[in-house]
């Protein structure tokens, strides 16, 4: 599987985490943008960031903390390692 792929994937099962929780979620699919997908829920909005077996680089991270957002938006980041069943997260 190409790194392509691999990242498509990992960012359908983190959609698909939201959903189950209530969200709806909106793909930035081709996007060079900060977040790969937008989850919109009822009481808060979350911007995620998937990443395929290692965290953002530290210029990434600090371009995530940086982005000034309302304060009912979260900056998440999910990292899919090999072989599991549920990422990493971390709030950025």
């Amino acid at each position: 599987m190409n790194t392509a792929a691999k990242g498509r994937r990992n960012e359908h099962r983190s959609m698909q985490l939201f959903v189950a929780l209530g969200y709806t979620c909106i793909r930035s699919a081709a996007s060079k943008g900060l977040f790969d997908f937008v989850a919109l829920g009822a009481q808060d909005i979350a911007c995620v960031q998937v990443k395929s077996t290692e965290w953002p680089r530290p210029a990434e991270i600090e371009a995530l903390q940086l982005l000034r957002v309302p304060a009912n938006v979260r900056k998440i980041v999910h990292r899919w390692r090999p072989r599991q069943r549920l990422p990493d997260v971390r709030e950025v």
